[in-house]
């Protein structure tokens, strides 16, 4: 299970837009990296670092800047501040779309591995581009110091939707996710200012921008084990927003209560298809006491469901909210499944013109882009850039 929120200490960080601008991770998925509480520096070191390009890699190191980056002694463990600034170069003879690098400290400790993802990218054959990331990872001591931090390259998606990497943190999933959204949302825009015209286009990325900052935005852990929370204990049912062309289809589920903690969530869903599901995501939004709503989380699920059948998904976490927080409701949907030979289903702009969804689900990391652009340079920018798709 993996929160929603997007926290200081997590797992990497995901730049939108040309991979210049580094931005948290409020709409794309993330893991948590524990917080050394309280723990007071002993000492500080410059960051040893490697970065391990393979030489059949489709980018080049041009070069690269840690300025800011540290580490500092806490207890028995390195806090390493990682900033990091890369320059590329696309040495494929492919557009390149998308960019994970794996970002370690020490392959086995808890916090010792991170990400840095770029989604929305466009760049040609022997053009340079550039990823930030600022990261906290941990390392202990007994590791060593030399080196502190490895940048190694988990997977580069093509604009033919073709991958190259290692793909250990699952990063070809993501991406392209990431990649059909952005053909979904640019489709839309583009069709939307060729039948409504400019005006049309222009009121949707005002309203696009209304609704992210009006966003609800809650305090969240995922807490993995059983709850701390002393409370009464009281199941409480799933609602599902389910969608008409969806190929797999929330049943039922239920989920512990106790207080502002929820945990051990049970799902039961159905495959409609005619292809084996390989893998889903479900979407989890939380009411609390006030009718507020917000999407706490998203639940993974790696399986085999044939066609016309179900399974049951059992995830051992819990979710842990503002200690003034009373969860009262809960609701989830389907947010992207995978089919065995690899390709994926992601919901139709349609399908999330809900008004739970739309107030409460960030846009697409390649929306946020184009309405970043209409902020900054304005409605003749965005139209010049969705021409060139």
């Amino acid at each position: 299970m993996r929160s929603r929120r997007s926290l200081p200490y997590g797992r990497g960080s995901v730049a939108i837009g040309r991979g210049s601008v580094a931005i948290g991770r409020g709409s794309v998925l993330m893991l948590l990296v524990p917080l050394i509480a309280g723990a007071q520096s002993f000492g500080q070191q410059s960051l040893d670092h490697r970065i391990d390009l393979p030489h059949d890699a489709p980018v080049s190191l041009v070069g690269d800047e840690w300025g800011g980056s540290a580490a500092n002694v806490r207890g028995g463990a390195f806090v390493l501040d990682v900033r990091v600034s890369l320059s590329l170069r696309n040495s494929s003879q492919r557009r390149i779309h998308g960019i994970t690098l794996a970002v370690l400290a020490q392959e086995t400790a808890p916090g010792g591995k991170g990400s840095i993802s770029v989604p929305s990218l466009d760049v040609a054959p022997g053009e340079s581009f550039s990823v930030r990331g600022d990261l906290h990872l941990l390392r202990p001591i007994s590791a060593g110091s030399r080196p502190m931090v490895e940048v190694d390259l988990d997977g580069v998606l093509f604009d033919d939707m073709t991958f190259y990497g290692p793909d250990k943190l699952h990063s070809r999933r993501t991406m392209m996710v990431w990649e059909l959204e952005a053909r979904r949302d640019r489709h839309y825009f583009k069709t939307l200012l060729e039948q409504a015209g400019r005006e049309s286009l222009q009121k949707e990325l005002v309203a696009s921008l209304s609704r992210d900052a009006d966003r609800p935005q809650f305090n969240v852990q995922t807490v993995r084990g059983r709850a701390t929370n002393t409370d009464p204990e009281h199941d409480v049912q799933f609602a599902f927003l389910r969608f008409p062309e969806a190929p797999v289809e929330p049943m039922d589920g239920v989920a512990r209560i106790a207080g502002n903690e929820a945990r051990t969530p049970k799902l039961v869903v159905h495959n409609r298809s005619d292809r084996i599901v390989r893998y889903l995501e479900m979407g989890w939004i939380v009411r609390d006491q006030q009718g507020r709503e917000f999407l706490a989380a998203s639940v993974p699920a790696e399986m085999r469901l044939p066609p016309r059948s179900s399974s049951q998904i059992l995830q051992d976490a819990a979710l842990r909210f503002d200690p003034r927080t009373s969860i009262e409701g809960m609701t989830g949907f389907i947010s992207s499944v995978e089919f065995m030979d690899g390709s994926f289903w992601i919901p139709s702009r349609v399908e999330l013109d809900d008004p739970t969804l739309r107030r409460v689900v960030a846009p697409s990391p390649e929306e946020q882009r184009l309405v970043q652009i209409y902020r900054k340079k304005g409605l003749n920018a965005v139209i010049e850039e969705l021409k060139k798709f």
